[in-house]
């Protein structure tokens, strides 16, 4: 899996688990929502470390709990 489908995914998966959606977690942080939406979308070829550690701050997460998924094994280049 290339790292911009385990981002998507993983940024998805933790909104699923907190039952928010993408747009809603764009607007308790500081990320624009097309920023967000188009990471999600695969959209971004090299998402920016300062948006994951804003996902990361604006759920309670450490950046390792937010890495510390399966999805993130056996990346393609």
């Amino acid at each position: 899996m290339l790292f911009k489908k385990a981002l998507s995914l993983r940024i998805e998966e933790l909104c699923s688990a907190r039952k928010i959606t993408v747009n809603k977690l764009a607007e308790m942080s500081t990320i624009p929502p097309s920023t967000l939406r188009d990471i999600v979308n695969c959209n971004v070829e090299n998402p920016s470390s300062t948006v994951v550690y804003q996902v990361c701050k604006t759920l309670k997460i450490s950046l390792k709990q937010f890495y510390d998924s399966e999805l993130f094994n056996n990346l393609e280049d």
